[in-house]
């Protein structure tokens, strides 16, 4: 933290089990920033390995001693920054991969659209083909057809392309949905929402939390900015985390209506 410069910006990531190399690179990258930087390493593995990345006075490690889930983890770094009097705060996976001045380019970008409440930026696979994480409301239909159909068969599908929003992929514009591997938040939208919704414990609290910060806000893809995402798709080949998807499905349909949905409906017609 530069002396007598108030908090700019705070960063949390959340660890299971993480590659330290992984990890120590997205760090170097985070605090090569002329912003007065916190990042928060909350860390859900089994043990305290992952503490010696904390070696700079700007990172701070929380360890849980256990899996507390993705949403909750974020939530600490969150409050941490809500705190803190940061005006902003960055949700970022371990896997992502970012260069140059990625940081100052969207603090900027946010201090020059009050209206913004979270801004996200263009996502490449490692390859540097892109990915497409923005998306409508889903729906059952939606999330049952894109998990269960082979990917190569999903992708004739004239409704998915509509549905990973592809026709504005170059356009920067509010969007409903985007991914939680890269949120830049604003704190005064994120304390009025809470943050993550932590019934959730992994899959889908992304989703719920940018439809509540359009609720109050605007989330708005940036696409002049890009970042690397590894992205896995752990639940295509890992029981569990089907498991996990699955259950995060049900609570999200339970809470925000599975076949009827009108707001959902409103707000993706003006997409299509």
């Amino acid at each position: 933290m530069m002396t007598g410069t108030p908090l700019q910006l705070t960063v949390s990531i959340v660890l299971y089990e993480s590659k330290a190399t992984e990890i120590k690179g997205l760090i170097s990258s985070l605090l090569d920033t002329s912003l007065n930087i916190k990042v928060f390493l909350v860390d859900n593995s089994s043990t305290d390995r992952l503490k010696r990345l904390a070696t700079d006075k700007r990172v701070t490690y929380i360890f849980n001693n256990k899996n507390i889930g993705y949403g909750r983890g974020h939530n600490i770094g969150i409050f941490e920054s809500i705190k803190s009097g940061s005006p902003y705060h960055l949700v970022v996976n371990p896997d992502v991969e970012m260069e140059g001045e990625i940081l100052e380019k969207m603090y900027n970008f946010m201090e020059e659209h009050p209206d913004a409440g979270c801004v996200v930026p263009n996502v490449l696979y490692p390859d540097g083909n892109k990915q497409y994480l923005n998306k409508l409301y889903p729906t059952p239909f939606d999330l049952m057809m894109r998990r269960f159909l082979p990917e190569k068969l999903s992708k004739t599908f004239p409704r998915f392309d509509k549905y990973e929003l592809k026709h504005l992929d170059n356009v920067t514009r509010q969007v409903p949905i985007a991914s939680g591997c890269f949120l830049f938040c604003r704190n005064l939208v994120l304390k009025e929402i809470g943050g993550f919704d932590s019934r959730y414990f992994m899959y889908l609290e992304d989703t719920d939390m940018c439809r509540r910060i359009n609720e109050v806000s605007k989330v708005i893809f940036w696409p002049e900015i890009e970042v690397i995402h590894a992205y896995a798709k752990g639940s295509y080949s890992n029981p569990r985390l089907l498991f996990y998807h699955i259950s995060s499905a049900i609570k999200y349909f339970n809470k925000w209506g599975w076949l009827f949905d009108a707001e959902r409906r409103r707000i993706n017609r003006q997409f299509k």
